[in-house]
């Protein structure tokens, strides 16, 4: 009989820790991805979105020399001002033969300034404080660290970018053929 009442118990207990969840989302993620979505549009909309939508023209353009505009300074402002999740948002300025790889190179820049701008992607700020805590135990300086860190996420944007818009490219081309 006591087996009986633990199954139940836990039964119910299994829907009580869901619907936990499911009032931390509610309570939590949902008002602020909403409350930004808002702030986002709010902001391109006195900005206007015709000179929101100019950048992002001016970042279409075509050949080399527009990648580091594409997939790093459209990234960086995205990821500095809108943080994670709403950086993404961004991409929906460029044509859709860039939107993948600003994707990409926007959701892998999320991480690597959490050391000098924490604000951009808070839920993995513990990751920082981790490798930050073992920097100092070692007494190396933290602020080298967050500098190359930063840094070398520009260059692996960069990077990424470009090969993903490659890639995509060559998949477009494949399903069209």
């Amino acid at each position: 009989m006591e087996f009986l009442a633990n199954l139940a118990s836990g039964f119910i207990g299994l829907f009580q820790k869901g619907g936990e969840t499911f009032t931390g989302l509610v309570t939590g993620i949902v008002p602020l991805l909403i409350v930004l979505m808002t702030a986002v549009n709010s902001l391109v909309a006195l900005i206007g979105p015709e000179k929101v939508e100019g950048v992002a023209k001016k970042a279409a353009g075509e050949g080399i020399a527009y990648y580091p505009l594409r997939y790093v300074v459209l990234p960086f402002l995205a990821c500095f001002f809108f943080t994670n999740p709403m950086a993404y948002t961004m991409g929906r300025f460029l044509p859709e033969k860039f939107k993948p790889a600003f994707y990409d190179s926007a959701v892998s820049y999320v991480h690597p300034p959490l050391g000098l701008f924490p604000h951009i992607n808070p839920g993995e700020l513990f990751v920082w404080l981790g490798i930050a805590q073992g920097i100092t135990t070692l007494g190396l300086n933290l602020g080298d660290l967050a500098i190359r860190y930063a840094l070398t996420g520009l260059v692996v944007i960069l990077m990424r970018g470009i090969v993903t818009e490659k890639i995509s490219a060559f998949m477009w081309a494949r399903k069209t053929a």
